[in-house]
C-alpha cells in the first residue's frame, strides 16, 4: 500500500524497516541523512506531477512510501488482552485514524472494526500518523459474534451513550471492551442488547455531543485509570 506525508512516512521508515518496499521522493532534502543512507537502494525520485498522481491529489509533502499491505490481527489474539476497543459501523477514515492514534497512545490493546467489510488501511495509517502500524486491528463484520466471543472469556462490555452513567461514577472491569457507535446513528440496536453498561461523558455546558474521536480519547483515558 502507498502512504504519504512526512510524519507518517518518517515513522514507517524509522520503525518498520522490514515492511518498506520503495521510497518515493519529490522534494530533495526531505529525508534526514541517516534515513537517506539506509534506504538509498530503495529510493526513487519523482516529478511533482507523478507524486500528485500517486497521492490522488493529497498533500504528500514531498514523500511517499510503498509499504507491505497492512496485516490484520484476529479476535482469538485480542481475547487474551485486557482492553479492547470495538468500532460499530464507523467508516470515516479520518475519525478512525484519530481514534487509533489515541487508543495506541492511551493503552488500548487492540481494535475491532464491525459493521464493515473493508476499510482503507492506507488512509487510516496516514490519519493515525502511523499508529495503525503498531496497533492490533481486525475487521469482523458481525458485532454480535465479537461481543459473544469476548463475553465467553469474561470481558465486561461498555457502550458510549449520551444517556449512560457518568464516567466520574464508574469503575471498570480489568477485562473490558468499549463499544463506540457511528456519529450519526450511535451504537446499533442489535449491539445494545449485549452491552453490560452504558457510560457517558459529563458536559459542563449543554451541547449535543463530542466528535467520536474526541469522545473516544476521553473514554479510553478514563477506562484505563478507573479499573476495579
Amino acid at each position: 500500500m502507498i502512504i504519504y506525508g512526512k510524519q507518517v512516512c518518517l515513522h514507517a521508515l524509522q520503525e518498520h524497516e522490514s515492511a518498506i518496499k520503495t521510497v518515493y521522493i519529490a522534494k530533495r532534502g526531505i529525508l534526514p541523512q541517516n534515513l537517506f543512507d539506509n534506504y538509498k537502494d530503495k529510493i526513487k525520485f519523482l516529478e511533482e506531477k507523478w507524486a500528485q498522481s500517486m497521492s490522488k491529489g493529497g498533500n504528500h509533502q514531498g514523500i511517499l512510501v510503498e509499504i507491505e499491505s497492512f496485516e490484520q490481527s484476529d479476535v482469538a489474539t485480542l481475547k487474551k488482552e485486557s482492553f479492547v476497543l470495538i468500532l460499530d459501523t464507523l467508516t470515516d477514515t479520518g475519525n478512525i485514524g484519530a481514534i487509533v492514534r489515541s487508543a495506541y497512545a492511551l493503552g488500548v490493546d487492540g481494535i475491532i472494526a464491525t459493521g464493515v467489510k473493508t476499510l482503507n488501511f492506507a488512509s487510516i495509517t496516514r490519519t493515525s500518523s502511523g499508529a495503525l502500524l503498531d496497533m492490533p486491528f481486525v475487521i469482523v463484520p458481525n458485532i454480535l459474534d465479537v461481543l459473544n466471543e469476548l463475553k465467553q472469556v469474561d470481558f465486561e462490555v461498555y457502550g458510549a451513550d449520551m444517556n449512560g452513567t457518568p464516567l466520574s461514577s464508574c469503575e471498570f472491569s480489568s477485562k473490558r471492551a468499549l463499544v463506540l457507535g457511528s456519529e450519526g446513528e450511535g451504537i446499533s440496536k442489535r449491539a445494545k442488547s449485549k452491552i453490560d453498561k452504558m457510560v457517558s461523558i459529563e458536559m459542563k455546558h449543554e451541547f449535543d455531543s463530542l466528535n467520536v474521536s474526541a469522545a473516544a480519547a476521553i473514554l479510553i483515558h478514563r477506562m484505563g485509570n478507573a479499573v476495579k
